[in-house]
């Protein structure tokens, strides 16, 4: 979140745990050198399209209609000609804005009127991998007291962040960091070596204390989260910079140590064997050398990649390489959790995320709380989905 990831993506876990190396089966591995398909269908051959509730969609969706009004309407919706000019969906969106959103049938009537759905395929492979994440819930304080002896540090000045697309169109996506020494861009100080006070004392500043080490680890992992401060005030608290080393999964580092089985990594199982190795957790930790900035966030939810406050259940991140934000998806997933029911809906592709690589790849944005945090640290999901594309 990445949770704008974000973004290290807000997300993302299930995967990252891992190291990138868990997939539902090899899909995920397979699908990453594959090219992105789309083949026309029918709505009628979308299952479940008849039930879903179109109105908890459109907040989401209006979110992004929104972003898409201000953009240039001469412009390219995203980097493939396939997803059209942003004229298009500028109309669309306009239409969007003037019917009843208390009414799922005559939304369902919309996009039946204005929209194709197109079933989605890494090369001819139509299912890929859905995790999940979700917004973290943390305890904190304004000052250093009591059980408040973690930071989430604010974003140091002298921390310059490259976008590498912006240099070569082979390296879209790709970004460095790092600080500037005569001249030059070095790299930045670690994960272990930032957490023992290695960094310049004028460039470590903390946004806030929280009482929780493991916690103050996976919220860097989720990319945002909500601070319950000892004064009682809510703070809600987002990506603001990564220090540019490389993200390496603590998961796949106990499944090297023999701590875990492989199929047995989750963040629940990983959170309890930090959690019982308080003498072991601190140097798990730091085996990771990637390390996430903060900063305080104004608005109603945490923000995505697109810019806008994401929607529990109905944000989606993918790989933003190769698909645009604010585009209406028809997602077909597996249970998230064993017993519970196939998640069919229609999302709206609002984020992305380190971890989120390939044609048929999405991080399901499950919201806040316990059992948010529940769903998204158990799913890695099998699944499906449809672009909605304008008529």
């Amino acid at each position: 979140m990445h949770l704008n990831m974000r973004k290290i993506s807000l997300s993302l876990f299930f995967v990252m745990a891992l190291g990138g190396c868990v997939t539902t089966g090899e899909v995920g591995k397979q699908a990453l050198n594959q090219p992105l398909n789309i083949s026309a269908t029918s709505f009628s051959k979308l299952s479940g399209w008849g039930d879903d509730n179109f109105r908890e969609f459109a907040t989401a969706y209006q979110k992004s209609c929104d972003a898409i009004l201000k953009r240039n309407s001469q412009g390219e919706f995203g980097k493939n000609e396939i997803f059209g000019k942003n004229q298009e969906w500028q109309i669309l969106c306009r239409k969007f804005k003037k019917i009843n959103k208390n009414s799922s049938s005559k939304m369902r009537a919309f996009f039946a009127q204005n929209f194709v759905p197109y079933q989605v395929t890494a090369g001819l492979n139509p299912t890929g991998t859905f995790t999940g994440y979700y917004e973290a819930a943390l305890k904190g304080s304004l000052t250093r007291k009591g059980p408040y002896q973690y930071p989430l540090r604010a974003r140091p000045n002298d921390l310059v962040m490259v976008n590498l697309g912006e240099f070569r169109d082979e390296l879209k996506g790709q970004r460095i960091a790092g600080r500037v020494k005569g001249g030059k861009l070095k790299p930045y100080e670690t994960h272990a070596e930032i957490t023992a006070g290695r960094m310049p004392a004028s460039q470590d500043k903390t946004l806030v204390w929280v009482d929780s080490a493991v916690d103050a680890f996976f919220i860097q992992i989720q990319g945002s989260g909500i601070v319950t401060l000892d004064n009682g005030r809510l703070m809600r608290v987002g990506y603001a910079g990564q220090n540019g080393h490389p993200y390496y999964a603590i998961g796949r580092e106990l499944v090297k140590r023999g701590e875990l089985a492989k199929r047995d990594v989750s963040m629940q199982s990983i959170r309890a064997w930090l959690d019982q190795n308080p003498d072991q957790a601190q140097d798990l930790m730091q085996t990771n050398k990637s390390y996430v900035f903060f900063k305080e966030l104004k608005s109603e939810g945490p923000v995505g990649g697109q810019g806008v406050a994401l929607t529990p259940m109905r944000s989606l991140a993918i790989d933003h390489s190769l698909v645009p934000y604010g585009m209406p998806v028809w997602v077909d997933i597996e249970p998230a959790v064993e017993g519970g029911s196939v998640i069919q809906r229609l999302m709206v592709t609002q984020d992305t995320g380190g971890a989120i690589r390939g044609p048929v790849r999405g991080d399901f944005f499950w919201g806040y709380g316990p059992q948010a945090e529940k769903m998204a640290g158990a799913m890695n999901s099998k699944g499906r989905y449809w672009f909605l594309l304008p008529k």
